[in-house]
């Protein structure tokens, strides 16, 4: 059994030690928390999607057949009450006051300094070699959290119409979905999005709940509004399901890096892999419908998953393209042979580190941040090329069975690989195009300054 010791982080400010949470007596808690001591009778704000019709156009825009939404969903509903809870003192710190900063170099990495993140609290030691773990409800998890961090329901709508409810009853016996703020932010507009809460699933990915990430996506249609996720044995501490989510308008170095095609599926579905880039990872778009792209991540992770292999996932571009990227940083950790030089910075290459943006625990490790640092820590996490070209093949043949129900070979997907692939250049310009400034209520600035 491989583990490691990290400081967990706290993302609910009912979030205790699991010692402390374990001894609590049952029966009504007196927090208005999620379970079923307080949820009877409860009322919460709801966001009601329009889930129909999403088709990936030809120059990759979801084209919706309806008018736009009645609610500016990201501007006015989630930072509106993102900030709302900031106004009320709920988040540990203030995420505005760390400090960040653009790497000079070729990818443009970013740095921030968040010493607010890091606790004076004892580690606690985390099993890094079981991806899939069954829920345990002793610990904590989202139904402990108290329902003043909810900021709204987040489900289908029932008429193909989007609507809001600011005052909506929850319905305890369909388990919701909800939007909750991460205490502990690593930007603005930090949420945590909790698929059918009340169902208790432990953290790994299925066909429905990958969906809803990528609606969430959809929905706020903002290039710079990113979803991530971590699978256990990738940093993920919290084993109930969960996606994270945050703002930051700045391109992030793994959506700029170039890519060569392997595949298109049979639902239209792109998948290429990353080049030039520390880490080994998949790249997925296009698609004939939003739910082609999302079965094609979701029964890879599933693989994934089921052959025990760590993953985080990036969902960018406004739900249209989705980083696949297995990792072994955590097993190299608990096998000792991660430098101390790296452990003795305590970052955690989760989806965000990996994808480029670099949470720095230390002043000196942020004064002395460089291109060549964020490399040297990201090439760590990486399976090997010999390790990524075994994984690849066991994603292929998996999805190969899903995308014609043959039971083909992955053979039949691997195509010869584009000849021209992307460039770095071409992924930017990609990235930028539609993109603006000016998305977030009181920043005017493209990237953050704090």
């Amino acid at each position: 059994m491989l583990k490691i010791k990290r400081v967990p982080t706290v993302v609910s400010n009912f979030q205790k030690d699991e010692a402390d949470d374990g001894a609590r007596s049952g029966g009504g808690c007196g927090r208005n928390c999620l379970q079923k001591c307080c949820i009877q009778g409860a009322k919460l704000p709801l966001y009601a999607f329009k889930r129909v019709n999403e088709v990936v156009g030809e120059k990759g825009v979801l084209a919706l057949d309806n008018e736009e939404a009645p609610v500016a969903f990201l501007d006015s509903l989630l930072l509106g009450e993102w900030e709302d809870r900031v106004q009320r003192g709920l988040f540990r710190y203030d995420v505005t006051a760390c400090e960040t900063k653009v790497i000079p170099g070729e990818y443009g990495f970013i740095a921030q300094l968040n010493e607010g993140r890091h606790l004076k609290k004892r580690p606690t030691e985390f099993r890094v070699d079981k991806v899939l773990q069954p829920f345990d409800g002793s610990k904590f998890n989202f139904t402990k959290v108290g329902q003043e961090e909810v900021l709204f329901q987040f489900e289908a709508s029932n008429d193909n119409e989007v609507q809001f409810f600011p005052n909506a009853p929850v319905d305890v016996e369909n388990s919701p979905s909800v939007v909750a703020i991460n205490v502990s932010p690593i930007e603005y507009g930090h949420v945590l999005l909790i698929p059918s809460i009340l169902e208790c699933l432990p953290q790994r990915i299925d066909r429905e709940s990958f969906l809803l990430a990528l609606h969430m996506a959809a929905e706020a249609g903002n290039p710079y509004f990113r979803l991530g996720y971590n699978s256990l044995g990738a940093f993920a501490t919290i084993n109930h399901l969960h996606f994270q989510a945050y703002y930051l308008a700045v391109p992030f170095p793994i959506e700029k890096a170039p890519t060569r095609k392997i595949t298109t599926l049979n639902g239209g579905v792109k998948i290429s892999e990353l080049l030039n880039y520390p880490v080994r990872g998949l790249v997925f778009e296009g698609g004939n419908t939003l739910e082609d792209l999302s079965n094609a991540v979701s029964d890879s992770s599933i693989c994934l998953q089921g052959n025990n292999i760590p993953y985080n996932v990036l969902i960018s571009d406004s739900g249209k393209r989705i980083f696949l990227l297995p990792q072994c940083y955590a097993e190299k950790q608990a096998l000792g042979e991660v430098s101390s030089e790296l452990l003795d910075t305590q970052v955690n290459p989760a989806v965000w580190e990996i994808s480029g943006h670099m949470v720095l625990k230390r002043k000196e490790d942020y004064e002395e941040a460089s291109e060549g640092n964020a490399w040297r820590l990201l090439a760590e996490v990486s399976l090997s090329e010999e390790r990524f070209e075994e994984v690849k093949a066991l994603i292929f043949e998996a999805i190969s069975c899903a995308d014609d129900g043959s039971g083909s070979t992955a053979e039949n997907l691997l195509e010869e690989p584009d000849d021209n692939p992307q460039s770095r250049e071409e992924a930017n310009d990609a990235l930028n195009k539609g993109s603006h400034c000016g998305m977030v209520p009181g920043k005017q600035e493209c990237l953050v300054q704090h």
